[in-house]
């Protein structure tokens, strides 16, 4: 039934690699439906596509070709090593961020770790004591929405000797 009912969407942004380069795709089955307002059914393969054709002009050949690669036997063992080394950065931030005493969630099977702010401070401040005494960049909360007031996001997308010179220097800021 999921052909009824089912959007199938693909990105390449974490799992390959492909930050900063844009590369997806989606799946509409031809017998997904939607309800119109007068109560007729309508297609939504038809709407999507001329939706797509209309406002995008798609993906360049040579992200397409690296998109391609990805699924060879040689692109899913870097994939798998690439996973791997970001999955340790996280853990590295993880767990050093919650020895200093913070409170911290995620970075287990994602390359974003979020970490509630110290009391009295807002995810804006927080962000600026992180940049502004230890060099460090990072995501306010705040910029995901009123819940994310309180949370700031890190990456695991950096070097190894970046993520631990990093932790390294947040261990030295007082909370």
């Amino acid at each position: 039934g999921a052909r009824e009912v089912a959007i199938e969407f693909r990105s390449f942004s974490k799992t390959a690699g492909f930050t900063g380069t844009r590369c997806a795709y989606t799946v509409v089955p031809k017998e997904l439906t939607v309800n119109m307002a007068d109560g007729q059914k309508q297609a939504l393969n038809p709407m999507w596509n001329r939706r797509q054709c209309t406002k995008f002009n798609g993906v360049p050949y040579i992200i397409q070709r690296a998109a391609e690669a990805v699924y060879s036997e040689a692109g899913h063992r870097q994939t798998r090593e690439a996973i791997a080394y970001y999955k340790e950065n996280a853990r590295i931030i993880r767990e050093g961020l919650t020895a200093i005493g913070l409170t911290v969630f995620g970075g287990v099977d994602a390359p974003y770790i979020w970490l509630k702010v110290p009391a009295g401070m807002t995810s804006w401040e927080f962000f600026d004591l992180l940049l502004g005494k230890v060099h460090i960049v990072s995501t306010p909360g705040a910029g995901f929405g009123p819940c994310g007031e309180g949370y700031l996001r890190l990456t695991s997308f950096g070097s190894r000797e970046n993520t631990l010179r990093a932790i390294e220097r947040i261990k030295t800021l007082q909370f």
